[in-house]
């Protein structure tokens, strides 16, 4: 989620139900090195919390350090730690899913940021089940973890390979909740309440993570909450009340000076409006325009016209609660 959970996207969702949330992965060594760029994506104000900063590295010992400096820098509820990601920059570089294939290293991984933090917070990982499908191997790696002085591990369920293809294997993510005493945390294909529901009721696991589904429907928190407690699908969240929430996130990203100016942040924004109008209809089309935008004026005016024009087709403006 590198370049999606900032910290105005995690206000969003914790205002729309999340319960616990990480910040987008950091290096260790841009850490170490105090880089004032690496050090904004551990930003998160008080009312996130509970958060935690994640942390992608493959040497233990830099990575305590590192850990250490967060700590000191920002006080997070937890550490973190990415042995999923699988971008060809940081499997690259022997970081996220990189270590599925390498056990040891992995260990000494985690066990070096176990033993610099000590007490001062807990620490968590994230992987994936395996490298690819001749290599499923979670349940190994989470004894691994278990050993290393973990306290939680959450698992997307799908190997490096895949990416985000295909469906998510919850009957490895299953096995492992059996296969160690510590919590773990189910990701992957996780869109509804319904698909919490079902999940939660078939696996033994601890909880749910929700991901690229955020990205398009962060309301997604607050209908699966309002599912899992009446069992209903919640109504859908009307086309104006979508168009609002896309004014204010770029309002909010322009003033947070994370990406520039107006015309960066805009431009910075353009995938996450991708991602929001998705489903929306006469979607194609408005992409193409969502693709050039440069102002906070230019998306107000688009989602004006946008409603303005359904109104006069009398087309349905809401979409599936589950969208």
């Amino acid at each position: 989620m590198a370049g999606v959970t900032d910290v105005v996207f995690r206000s969003i969702c914790k205002e729309l139900g999340a319960d616990v949330m990480v910040t987008e992965f950091v290096s260790s060594e841009g850490i170490i090195q105090q880089d004032a760029r690496t050090r904004k994506y551990t930003e998160f104000t008080d009312e996130q919390r509970p958060v935690g900063v994640q942390l992608f590295g493959a040497d233990g010992k830099r990575m305590g350090e590192a850990a250490r400096k967060i700590i000191d820098w920002q006080q997070p509820d937890f550490i973190d730690i990415n042995f999923g990601c699988p971008v060809n920059k940081v499997v690259s570089k022997n970081g996220g899913s990189s270590l599925l294939r390498d056990c040891p290293v992995l260990a000494s991984v985690a066990s070096g940021v176990a033993e610099a933090v000590g007490n001062q917070v807990p620490v968590t990982a994230k992987i994936r089940i395996g490298w690819d499908e001749n290599s499923i191997n979670a349940p190994e790696v989470c004894s691994v973890l278990e050993e290393s002085g973990m306290q939680a591990i959450s698992i997307h369920g799908r190997t490096r390979s895949q990416g985000y293809r295909g469906e998510a294997n919850w009957e490895v993510i299953n096995e492992c909740s059996h296969h160690v005493s510590i919590p773990v945390v189910g990701n992957g294909d996780l869109s509804s309440g319904e698909d919490i529901q079902r999940r939660r009721e078939t696996t033994a696991i601890s909880g749910v993570m929700i991901g690229r589904a955020a990205m398009q429907n962060p309301w997604i928190f607050r209908q699966a909450k309002n599912y899992l407690e009446t069992g209903r699908d919640p109504s859908p969240v009307p086309l104006n009340e979508r168009w609002q929430l896309i004014f204010r996130h770029c309002r909010l990203a322009i003033e947070s000076n994370r990406y520039g100016n107006e015309k960066q942040s805009m431009m910075a924004m353009r995938s996450r409006l991708m991602a929001y109008c998705k489903g929306f209809p006469g979607a194609k089309p408005l992409r193409r325009r969502l693709s050039t935008v440069a102002s906070l004026l230019e998306i107000e005016e688009l989602g004006t016209e946008h409603l303005a024009h359904l109104e006069e087709n009398q087309d349905e403006q809401a979409i599936p609660s589950n969208a």
